[in-house]
This record gives C-alpha cells, structure tokens and sequence, in this order.
C-alpha cells in the first residue's frame, strides 16, 4: 500500500468510528445525565456550539465551518511537506484530520459537535470531549514527538565546519 494511501485509510477509518460512536452516544445516552464507567470517567452527553473546550462559540456555525476547513487545508498541506522518514508526524496529521473532519461533519449536519467523555474527581472535572478530539490531541502530540525526536538526533551530529 503506497503511504498516502495508508494514511488516507488511517483518516477515513477516524471520522468513521468517530461518527459510529456519535450515532450510540445519541441513540443510547440520555442528554446531560451522567453515566459512571469508572471513579473518574463517565460518559455525559452534551454539545459544543465552539471548538476546544467551547471557544469561538460566538463565531457561529458557519465562521467555524471554515475555520476548521482552512485547518484542515493547511494541516494536510503540512503532512504533504514531511519526507517519508516522517512516520509519527505522517500519522500524526491524519489523525489530525480525521478528528477533524469528524468534528466538522457534526457541525455540518447538526449545528454543533456530539461530546460524551468526561474525566472527574469529586471535587473537579475536565472539559467534555469527544473521540474525534482525542484524535486530534494525540495527533499533535505525535507531531511534536516526531520534531523531538528529530531535534534530538539533530544535536548527535557533529557540526559541519561552515556553520
């Protein structure tokens, strides 16, 4: 299979299993009642008018459709500048992508995005998100990685003498 192609399916594969898990959490989750997995995560369905953590709320639908088509844009143009050495970074950004490509098609059809993963103490809870967020928080965190690792290779090397 040709990388791009990989990477491709690695995208499609993330909007789909993000919209399957959106389709259950709307047929199965009561809006706004907490369901306890564990001490400190539970499932808690509600929507985001904004992205990350409800930011640019007020832009509305349609300035946050495009927003994220020029993220999008300029993050698949960024993974089209890696080499192919570039793994982690490759995979990165597809799952880049993909989560936000599956957030953009719930704003789409619906107006805002699905979210359902809440993590929580007694006393303190984090933002509600979504599979397709954590797609794009790991992504990141891939592509940061792979600059890390790169950096770090980069400072083993001797120095030429013209710099």
């Amino acid at each position: 299979m040709k990388p791009a192609a990989f990477y491709g399916l690695v995208t499609v594969l993330a909007v789909a299993l993000d919209q399957w898990i959106k389709v259950l959490v709307e047929a199965n989750l009561v809006m706004h009642e907490k369901v306890d997995l564990l001490p400190f995560l539970a499932l808690y369905r509600t929507y985001n008018t904004g992205i990350a953590f409800s930011m640019f709320s007020s832009v509305g639908d349609t300035g946050l459709i495009a927003l994220t088509a020029v993220v999008v844009a300029f993050v698949t143009y960024l993974a089209i500048k890696t080499t192919p050495a570039q793994i982690i970074s490759r995979f990165g950004f597809a799952l880049i992508v993909g989560g936000a490509l599956g957030n953009l098609i719930d704003r789409t059809v619906y107006g805002h995005v699905i979210d359902y993963i809440l993590f929580h103490t007694p006393v303190w809870s984090f933002a509600i998100f979504n599979l397709a967020d954590a797609f794009i928080s790991v992504g990141a965190a891939l592509v940061v990685l792979d600059e890390f690792l790169a950096w770090r290779r980069g400072r083993g090397e001797p120095k030429a003498a013209d710099e």
